[in-house]
Parts: structure tokens; sequence; C-alpha cells
């Protein structure tokens, strides 16, 4: 019988009723039941689990195994003993309460295949009030690691694994923990993976919050196991990583999330002795594990935690997060005080003599998030115009600079252009409580694209917009344009602008997948082709000698005084013609042949400096049209589009009267 592509391993302990729908979501995968095996492992429940795992069992013959085991306290053994019969290319594992959508398992195993890696992220949804990890799934990453993406701060298991992975490195589950023994399994995994994916284009993942409160991590009490978890993860990454920024990245997220979860615990007990155990356990980690380049990567109130727990201050510790409590409750946030160019929240004990807390402690300069929007963009002429505002949230009494910052992507070549600051009543007033107002937070800024480079026109390439912003001598630079009105225009715009040596081509249009405003110079990306064509060739209908060539443009802006049809013959010789407006985005061109001299001439249509450069594109060949015949000083001559390959040309000549004549007596 050949191997499935994905084990399904699910651990069940008294997970009815919710079991029910977990195995359905399992059983109607769109990839098929001819691809997956379900291996369910009942721990030791007392309600009717293993029933519904064995009614499961019967009615989907040999697409289930179905272990029953004692109960072993938690889900690790399940796990294990799961992947012990696992026969797949892949595994996944899926808790008892949660479930997948439909297409999970097929999308997930596609990322997988398609980019060659070991592990693959699938966008998690949190149901009944449940929260679910979100800043790794802003967007679909094809092959990324722990270090240059958000994966890290995922660390449940439900994922999918290649198993040789699993087995090539003996990954299993640590047993004795009650919560977090998920992390070192999918640390582990995470770091000896050739490349991992994120699927984040489809709701893969539903996980419940049980309406009886069961789950796992709400019943496990105690400052004591999120304490050894912390402990053994931070020796995992210590292991692992060398000292470093990367190192770093990893510890980032176990002090902000784990270490904040075991003082949730800590605060609620109520033995002191156990208490002032808990705060020597995490003083002795972080006096060995907690270098001054981590501790400048956290936030404010996670340095001031870890500042109280190496002075071994428990009360104020624990005053700590009763406040943070209380702010997190009702939604709000410290007060903050702006100060010589920093941001400092007003957390317990700050500036308080008798403790001697240093300021750096309380420094949220880099955590003040700037809000922004785009409210227009235009091009008139070479003169791009944007407003907009954008404030540094919580610094709202500060003085506000803003400068519109244009910067080539390839070579970092950038120009600035001062902003004129536009009042802005009311703004903030449906932000924390209204404790905060940007008055003057909005902005106009125009800039000159011919002379912005050092007064010579913005060289060709991608130029990115961002916005620089200086709150009280705190500064942050924004990439610009993915909040906006929605009457803003988000489909890509060409601008033909000028004249000449002077035309320009400029296209405005938005990035993917983030949305942010770019301009494009001189067809770097948007091209004139694309947008500029010429439809027909033909006589006209009152002057038998009058050549029309005419065409239609979808450009946002096209000088037609730039635009020209070029005549030119084998000698090198050409005659530019003119173009004229019909209707909104037609031209057309009228070429008398009476003023071309004899020779074979081609059609060209011609921009004259688009991008500093001439663009040209032939017209196109029409065969089967006739020739146009005249007399010029009383002699005949003719015209008589000929084929030259898929471009117009035509022969002009005078009428040869005597080879005429002799050819009509030979007939």
């Amino acid at each position: 019988m050949p191997a499935p592509d994905i084990s399904v391993i699910i651990g069940a302990y008294n997970a009815m009723p919710y079991l029910t729908r977990t195995l359905t979501s399992v059983v109607e995968q769109s990839i098929g039941r001819d691809r997956i095996e379900i291996i369910t492992v009942n721990d030791g429940s007392t309600d009717t689990t293993g029933k519904e795992l064995e009614r499961f069992a019967a009615d989907y013959p040999g697409l289930f195994q179905v272990f029953h085991q004692e109960n072993s306290g938690g889900p690790s053994a399940p796990r294990n003993t799961g992947l012990e019969h696992a026969r797949g290319r892949y595994v996944f594992f899926l808790d008892a309460d949660d479930y997948l959508g439909e297409e999970t398992l097929e999308r997930m195993l596609a990322a997988a295949e398609t980019n060659n890696t070991d592990v693959v992220l699938g966008k998690m949804v949190g149901v009944n009030g449940r929260g679910a990890p979100a800043s790794m799934f802003v967007h679909n990453q094809a092959r990324t690691d722990v270090f240059n993406s958000r994966v890290y701060w995922a660390l449940n298991p439900l994922k999918l694994f290649r198993r040789d992975l699993v087995e090539r490195h003996s990954l299993r589950f640590p047993t004795g923990y009650q919560v977090g023994e998920d992390q070192f399994f999918t640390a582990l995994a995470y770091l000896r993976a050739d490349g991992i994916s994120v699927v984040a284009d489809y709701d893969c993942l539903f996980i419940v919050k049980r309406d009886d409160g069961q789950n796992i991590t709400v019943t496990t009490r105690g400052a004591d196991q999120r304490i050894s978890t912390l402990r053994m993860m931070v020796d995992l990454v210590e292991e692992n990583v060398a000292p470093g920024p990367d190192r770093d990245t990893l510890m980032h997220r176990h002090l902000a999330i784990d270490m904040f979860h075991a003082l949730i615990h800590l605060v609620k007990e109520n033995d002191r002795e156990v208490r002032e155990k808990n705060l020597t356990d995490l003083r002795e980690m972080l006096t060995r594990s907690y270098p001054d380049s981590l501790k400048e990567r956290l936030n404010a109130v996670t340095r001031l935690r870890a500042e109280l727990i190496l002075r071994g201050m428990l009360d104020e510790l624990i005053e700590l997060e009763r406040v943070d409590r209380a702010h997190r409750s009702a939604g709000t946030t410290p007060e903050v005080l702006v100060e010589d160019g920093h941001a400092y929240a007003r957390l317990p004990f700050f500036r308080d003599a008798g403790r001697g807390i240093p300021d750096d402690c309380y420094d949220i300069s880099r955590e003040l998030r700037a809000n922004h929007r785009l409210d227009s963009v235009t091009l008139d002429d070479s003169l791009l115009k944007m407003t907009g505002h954008a404030y540094l949230r919580r610094a709202g009494a500060g003085r506000v600079r803003t400068e519109l910052v244009l910067r080539e992507r390839e070579s970092g070549t950038e120009y600035r252009v001062p902003a004129e600051q536009v009042a802005t009543p009311g703004l903030g007033a449906d932000e924390d409580g209204g404790a905060y107002a940007y008055g003057q937070a909005g902005f106009s800024v125009t800039a000159d694209l011919r002379t912005l480079a050092g007064g010579e026109r913005l060289p060709r390439g991608l130029w990115d917009v961002f916005v620089a912003l200086d709150v009280d001598g705190i500064g942050r630079e924004i990439r610009f344009g993915n909040k906006r009105l929605p009457e803003v225009d988000t489909r890509p715009a060409t601008h033909v602008v000028g004249e000449g040596a002077d035309t320009l081509v400029v296209s405005l249009y938005y990035t993917h997948p983030y949305s942010n405003l770019t301009v494009d110079i001189g067809e770097s990306k948007h091209h004139v082709t694309d947008k500029l064509r010429v439809d027909d060739v033909a006589w006209s209908s009152t002057d038998a000698a009058m050549l029309e060539i005419t065409g239609s443009w979808k450009l946002a802006s096209l000088p037609l005084r730039a635009l020209t049809v070029r005549l030119g013959d084998e000698k090198g010789a050409y005659v530019d013609f003119p173009v004229a407006a019909v209707g909104t985005q037609g031209f057309r061109a009228r070429v008398p042949v009476t003023a071309l001299g004899a020779g074979t001439w081609t059609a060209t249509l011609r921009l004259a400096g688009a991008g500093g450069l001439s663009w040209r594109a032939s017209v196109p060949a029409r065969p089967g049209m006739q020739p146009a015949r005249w007399r010029r000083l009383g002699m005949p001559r003719y015209a008589r589009p000929t084929s030259n390959g898929k471009q117009f040309a035509m022969r002009v000549d005078r009428v040869r009267v005597g080879r005429a004549l002799a050819e009509r007596v030979r007939r």
C-alpha cells in the first residue's frame, strides 16, 4: 500500500463535542482521502472521546488509526505516539478542539512541494474569542527562515512538517510539561528546516476557545511550569544559535511572550515564598542570558520587567503587572512624556528617586506607532502633488515637521522636499480615549520632477515614496501610500509630460503586495508601448493622395505635440507629420504623400525625448491597400504600399509613361 502524502495526528483528551467538527474537517479535505491518513490518540479520556474516534474509524474504513492509552497529563505523549505510527511524507498536528478550512492540506502541501520547504505555516483564525498569531501571516512567503520573518512567534506545532526532517533529527515532544512543550519541537524543526513556507491568503486553521474553559493553557495554573518551559527554550536557543543578532531575534520572542505569561501567574500566586522562588529562578536566567544587545530590542514594559527582576524587586514587579493589566483590560496606555528627542511611558516608578530605575527602561521612542494616510496624489505636468497626514501616536503635543522622500530602489539615491503642515482639527479623537490630539499632522507637498535632482530632472528608475516625520526630535520614516482615502485611484497611471528634449514619462503605481506608492521615471516598469498604438492606416476618403494614420492611447496624460509620425526613406531622409486629437483618447496624422520625393518610405510613430531618449514604434503594415495616384508638374506619380515585413512601407515614384505604354502593347 503506497504511503500517503500527509499523516494528520490528533491527540484527544475529553474533547467532546468539539472532536466531531475537528474530525469532519479532516475527512472532508479537498486533497482527497486517498492522499491522507488520520492517526488519533485517545489519551485516557473520561468522556465519549474514545467512542467518537471509533465511530469515525468505522465510518471511514482504512482512513483512521485509533490508539487508546492511559492519560499522560499533557499533549506531548499522544503526539509522540502518532509520530511512531505515521507513514506520510509529511505530518500535520491538529488539536482535538480545532478544525481546518476545506482546502488547508491541499494548499499547504502545494506550498511545501512548490518551494521545496520542510515546514509550512497556514493562516490561523481565532474562534469564540481566542487570540491567534497574526504577524507572520501578513502575506504569503514562499521560502523564509526564523531570522528573516515572524514565523518564530508562532511556536505551536499546528503546522505541516516534512517527516524526513522529523525522523532525521529525531524530533519528539518533551514529556513532563503541561504547557509550552510544543515550543521545543517546533523551534528545533524551524532551526533544522531547509526552508519554511507561509500560506497567508487562506484561512487554514481555526483555533477554538472552548465554552467549558478546558483549553490546556487555561487550566494549567502556576508560574513554575511556565518558567521551566522558558528556561528550556532559552537553553535551546543558546545551544543552537551563536551570540549575536540572530540569537537576540529568538530570545526577544521568549522574553516578550513567555516571561510575560509566567509573570501573570506569579502575580496570581498567594504564597509569598513561591513568588520569591519564581523571582529567583527568573533572576538567575536573566543574569546569564540578557545581554545589552537583547535589551535594546525589547519594548519598554518588558525592559522594565527585566530590570525589576534583576534587582529582585518583587513588590514593584507585582505593582507593574497590576498597572499593566489594568491598562490592557481598559484598552488604554500609560501617559507619555516627550522630552529632548525621546518619549517616555509614565509606568510605575518612573523617575522615582528612591528606586533609581534608569530612564531608558521607560523609553518608548521606537515603539510609537506612526499613523498615516494618503489623501490625494496628482501629477500636473512635472509637478507631483500629495496631501495627507502623518503623526506618531501618543506624541500629540510636539512640534511636527514632514518631508517627502523619493528614494531610488536600486541605488538608494534619495531626494527630499519639505512639506507644508496643514491643520487637522479633531484628528486622534477616536484613539486612546481622545487623550492625544494631532492638530498639525496634515501636510501638503509639491515636488517638481524636472528639477528635483539638484536642478536636474529626476533620473530614470523606480522611486519609492516615503514620508519623513519629526516630532520634537523623534524621527520616523514611513513607506507611504498603503493607507489612503477610498477615492484615491490605485490603478497605474502613466503620464507623458513636457515636450521635445524635456519630455518625461512618469508612472504612478502601487506596489504588490504592500500597495505602497512608487514613481516610475523613464519606463523602468511601465511602458508607453503598452498604452499607445496605431489602429489603422488608410487613404483619406476626401483626398486620394492623403494617407491617414489613426491610433489611440490609454495614458493618464499625453502632450500630442510631442507625438509625430515620421516617414523615412532608404537614403536617411525623413519628414515628420504632427498628430491631432480625435475624441478624448485618439489621434490622427495626415500625411500628404505628394510632399514625398521618390523612394521607399517606412512609417514610425515617435514620441520625442521620452525618458530622455526618443521612443518609437513601427506603424504596422496594412496588406491589400491600393496605390494612390496624382500629377505633379503635369507628370503622373504614384504611392504604392509594399510588403516590408510587419512595418508599413510604400514606394513613391513617377509613372514611367514609355514603360507603361510598352507594357500595354505587349498585352
